[in-house]
């Protein structure tokens, strides 16, 4: 399957760049256009009907017009095209009125890049089973691109370590770099333990370690989210 194509739409400048890179960090999107304003968007998906884009990066607060006035021009046109919405807005109605016009998921601002990636990653697999040729033979087909979309699915962790203990880990690495000794007494795992999940969330482009310098001897290695 060819890259998914993306409009970002956010009026900020730096977090729509800030949107953009962490889009073309994904293994297999690339961003085809930016806007800053609801307009902007439209007259963008307007051209050709919007047959460069596949998946549209929606601010519900732009300037000139809600975002929602976005998705409604794309569903009154009758695009199929679909879309992210990536915003602060956490009025519930908002939310109902985005689930009934087809946003597929709802990413509350501020975000870490692992939970950005984790919506574009379940939305390329969903596309992936969406498109593929033939019908559905049976009600699972059906549940599991449903769940692939709304998250039910987990990637599947190497043998020995386990989702609980990991969001332990999480939880305790926080926004700062700690050492596996620094996480092991936050978690009271033992540090080789902790050591492994860090290893495991580095590889899985969760985490990156840098040494750490200031201390008589060998550097030691911490560990920061991404």
């Amino acid at each position: 399957m060819s890259d998914i194509r993306v409009l970002v739409v956010e009026d900020e400048p730096l977090l729509a760049e800030a949107h953009k890179a962490y889009t073309e960090r994904v293994p297999g999107f690339v961003v085809v256009g930016v806007a800053h304003t609801a307009r902007e968007a439209m007259a963008v998906l307007r051209q050709r009907g919007g047959a460069d884009v596949d998946l549209v990066l929606l601010d519900f607060r732009l300037p000139d017009l809600p975002g929602l006035d976005v998705c409604r021009a794309l569903r009154a046109a009758g695009s199929d095209i679909d879309v992210l919405a990536v915003t602060s807005a956490r009025d519930l109605a908002v939310v109902r009125t985005a689930v009934s016009l087809g946003v597929t998921h709802y990413l509350l601002k501020p975000f870490t890049f692992a939970a950005f990636r984790d919506k574009l990653e379940r939305y390329a697999e969903y596309r992936r089973q969406a498109l593929a040729e033939g019908e559905v033979v049976a009600q699972h087909e059906v549940d599991r691109m449903f769940a692939t979309l709304r998250g039910a699915a987990r990637h599947t962790l190497p043998k020995g370590l386990d989702e609980q203990t990991l969001n332990t880990v999480l939880a305790a690495l926080g926004d700062g770099g700690l050492s596996a000794t620094e996480v092991s007494r936050r978690t009271g795992i033992s540090r080789v333990t902790a050591r492994r999940y860090l290893e495991y969330l580095v590889s899985a482009d969760r985490a990156v370690r840098a040494p750490r310098y200031g201390t008589p001897g060998r550097p030691e290695v911490e560990y920061r989210p991404v």
